[in-house]
């Protein structure tokens, strides 16, 4: 059996960029567990993968809730003084 190629490293600019978020919103993320991330050593260069951010994605990705409809068509009246 072949080993599976490891997934390609992405960097914090490349994966704020992939989600459409700021860097800062990323390293937000990961400081709160929300996102998981590869780091060699401490202090050093953090990186992404693809299997990572689709996690975060998921997580983060709510079903939309169907519109509440009122009971009449009318608008509720203003009360005039």
């Amino acid at each position: 059996m072949a080993k599976k190629a490891m997934d390609k490293l992405i960097t914090r600019k490349e994966a704020a960029s992939i989600l459409g978020i700021s860097v800062k919103t990323l390293d937000a993320a990961r400081t709160d567990g929300l996102i998981s991330y590869v780091q060699y050593v401490e202090n050093g260069c953090v990186y992404f993968t693809e299997v990572g951010i689709q996690e975060y994605i998921a997580k983060c990705t709510h079903r939309a809730k169907p519109m509440e409809r009122a009971a009449t068509y009318r608008k509720p009246r203003s009360f005039r003084r």
